[in-house]
């Protein structure tokens, strides 16, 4: 895949509605050509202390932070005619759909693809790759993955990974 956009959510809470961060890294043949990182008002707008210690962000970083709708106008022009990637689609295509919903959108039915499921399949034994965590998968395929959760910096770990995996 040389063509593609490298996506990752960052949470508030359990929610999946509750986006707080979006990191997308574009990808055209086969080289990185744009970034883009936002923080978003999440819904709901509760930071349990375990998402902030995962991720970093606060309740005070988002409250004047744009919601969802305003970030993605900012992104879709990104993405036109890209399929997404990221690692573990099942949690971001999940937050990109419950958000779209949560807002009245309506979806367009992105391609995702997935770079954890790719990893799982073709670097399957523990003499190739200890686990399939970002980092570790990161790592494998060449990149050093320094601020994970920050959703920019994960975008473009996956990104490394889709180039090397996919």
């Amino acid at each position: 895949m040389k063509d593609f956009a490298a996506i990752d959510f960052e949470t508030a809470n359990k929610e999946f509605s509750s986006i707080c961060a979006v990191g997308l890294v574009i990808v055209r043949g086969g080289k990185i050509v744009d970034h883009f990182y936002s923080l978003v008002k999440p819904y709901p707008n509760y930071y349990p202390w375990f998402y902030t210690r995962v991720h970093g962000i606060k309740k005070k970083d988002t409250e004047n932070a744009p919601l969802f709708p305003e970030v993605w106008k900012q992104v879709i022009p990104k993405i036109v005619g890209l399929p997404l990637v990221a690692h573990n689609k099942s949690f971001d295509e999940t937050c990109l759909k419950t958000a779209y919903k949560h807002y009245h959108m309506k979806y367009p039915n992105y391609p995702f693809y997935c770079t954890l499921q790719k990893s799982m399949k073709d670097l399957p034994s523990p003499d190739m790759i200890e686990n399939h965590r970002l980092p570790t998968v990161a790592s494998y395929c060449g990149y050093e993955l320094k601020d994970h959760h920050n959703a920019l910096a994960d975008a473009e770990a996956c990104a490394y990974i889709a180039m090397k995996l996919l």
